[in-house]
């Protein structure tokens, strides 16, 4: 596993209402809110980490619920445009309904690369696949009374980028982070790392004539790739700067270490640490309760909670 890209670690979206967000992911998707700390450079701002018990990497989706400061965001090029879920084999009749009764705006189950899957947009119109995996996901999932492990999700499945042009996306994924070409249908294009079973694949769907997206609410910010530590992380640090892209030093979030650039494709790719984890400071059984501030927010606690939406 070392100086290895291991997959999915975070996606990372924007949201509008805070406690619109929290009720679709906690009650109708069934995840756990691991965490609910706050934007680093939006104090005034939720960042929340949904995923499985732990907060496994490839498991957490987080986001930033801007409420009524943010506009709505459109699909398009230089864009994440879908987030792959694995669900388990007869489990998206269960979807279906759970999402008509959500009110949830969804699609009739389809097929790609051989693999069927449900497509819903959340409340703010991010676009979720529900995927049922040609090999189960043996993942542990998080469940509650009403998604149980029958049907609940396992973690990331994949991810779609929607570019103009996927080559130099393409040699990033290949020359730099280790994946290969696994299949192709038509415009799209399925990448694949081999130094892990689950959120192991990437998407990229060709579109030569499609516009640029606008990355707002409903729209994924950033996603992050999953590596051991901060040695390998430092690694691929030096990489990314061998192709003369522009990457940020290393950054403590807490928890984990990452560092950013922007692939030449236009999406914003972020590196992250397995370590520290998020019972750092919560035990796994406490994760979610408490608001948790970073060390430079903590004198601030009183005014932050105060102008945070309510969540109960």
């Amino acid at each position: 596993m070392d100086n290895k890209i291991l997959g999915i670690h975070h996606i990372t979206a924007i949201a509008g209402d805070a406690k619109r967000n929290h009720d679709f992911y906690t009650r109708v998707m069934g995840l756990r809110l691991v965490k609910k700390t706050v934007n680093f450079d939006d104090p005034e701002t939720y960042h929340f980490y949904f995923g499985d018990e732990v907060g496994t990497p490839g498991t957490i989706l987080t986001f930033f619920p801007w409420g009524d400061r943010v506009r709505q965001g459109r699909r398009g090029t230089q864009q994440v445009t879908e987030i792959g879920y694995a669900v388990p084999a007869g489990s998206l009749d269960f979807w279906k309904k759970r999402f008509e009764d959500a009110g949830a705006i969804h699609n009739n189950v389809a097929e790609k690369f051989g693999e069927q899957y449900l497509t819903v947009l959340d409340p703010d119109g991010l676009k979720l696949e529900l995927t049922v995996p040609q090999v189960p996901d043996a993942r542990k999932p998080w469940v509650t009374d009403e998604v149980s492990a029958e049907f609940a999700p396992r973690g990331f499945h994949h991810i779609t980028i929607t570019t103009n042009k996927m080559d130099a996306t393409a040699q990033i994924l290949t020359d730099v982070f280790g994946y290969r070409l696994l299949q192709q249908e038509v415009n799209r294009f399925r990448f694949i790392t081999d130094a892990v079973s689950e959120a192991a694949l990437v998407d990229l769907v060709e579109a030569p004539g499609e516009s640029i997206g606008l990355v707002a609410g409903g729209s994924v910010h950033h996603v992050a790739f999953r590596v051991k530590d901060e040695a390998s992380l430092m690694k691929f640090r030096e990489k990314i700067m061998s192709r003369r892209l522009n990457i940020t030093e290393k950054i403590d979030r807490n928890y984990f270490y990452s560092v950013y650039f922007r692939e030449p494709g236009g999406v914003l790719f972020e590196i992250a640490t397995d370590n520290p984890g998020f019972a750092t400071d919560e035990t796994v059984a406490e994760l979610g309760n408490a608001l948790k501030l970073p060390p430079q927010y903590e004198g601030y606690r009183k005014r932050i909670e105060s102008v945070l939406p309510r969540l109960d």
